[in-house]
């Protein structure tokens, strides 16, 4: 990565949400806030190695290194962009029965019951990480995935529609830690559906 442009973090409002407080919130945008300045840390001191257009055997270890954090953080920042884009405090609670996810859903598990039984399942899983729904492009059906830390687990070219943050930070303010279905239930209150609709009509295109 040589490129001078740096990430800029985005805006978001989202206050009001049902069952995620705006305590948790506020911490949560400032932890991704952390992400991107650390992704663009990073891809400078990487640049810097490369500036000669070599990477010396002395220099090697920490230019390594760099590039396998580089892998967390900028997966951090982005993983947050989906998950943070697809809430709003004016949500539906489940997708509109005529929407093109639920028909997916059916096609991918049967029923969209099914479905949300198999992605909170994933969520609620011991360990930190992220639930991710997945369109697969090569036959356009839906699988649910579980990410450890932020680049351990996604698949290479599916594209992610629906992304859940179950790092603890994420509800911890709000519930035990045991209490982290609670948090799930929370999190299908505050689908933006609109949102997981256009990334679905966008990977078919």
């Amino acid at each position: 990565m040589l490129s001078n442009r740096a990430y800029q973090a985005k805006d978001y409002n989202l206050s009001g949400l049902i069952g995620i407080s705006d305590q948790t919130l506020e911490m949560h945008v400032k932890l991704y806030e952390g992400y991107v300045r650390e992704t663009n840390r990073l891809t400078e001191q990487i640049a810097r190695f490369l500036k000669d257009g070599t990477v010396d055997q002395e220099e090697m270890p920490a230019y390594s290194e760099l590039t396998r954090r580089l892998g967390f953080e900028c997966n951090g920042m982005v993983l947050h962009e989906y998950y943070f884009d697809n809430l709003t405090r004016h949500s539906s609670g489940d997708p509109d029965l005529t929407s093109a996810f639920i028909k997916a859903a059916e096609s991918s598990f049967g029923s969209y019951a099914v479905w949300k039984t198999d992605f909170s399942s994933i969520a609620k899983m011991r360990g930190v990480g992220w639930a991710i729904c997945y369109r697969n492009p090569r036959n356009g059906l839906l699988s649910n995935h579980w990410i450890t830390l932020h680049e351990t687990g996604n698949v290479a070219g599916f594209t992610p529609l629906l992304v859940l943050d179950v790092w603890e930070h994420a509800f911890l303010l709000d519930y035990k830690p045991s209490e982290r279905g609670k948090y799930i239930e929370a999190f299908f209150s505050d689908i933006n559906w609109d949102v997981v609709e256009e990334r679905l009509r966008a990977s078919t295109k």
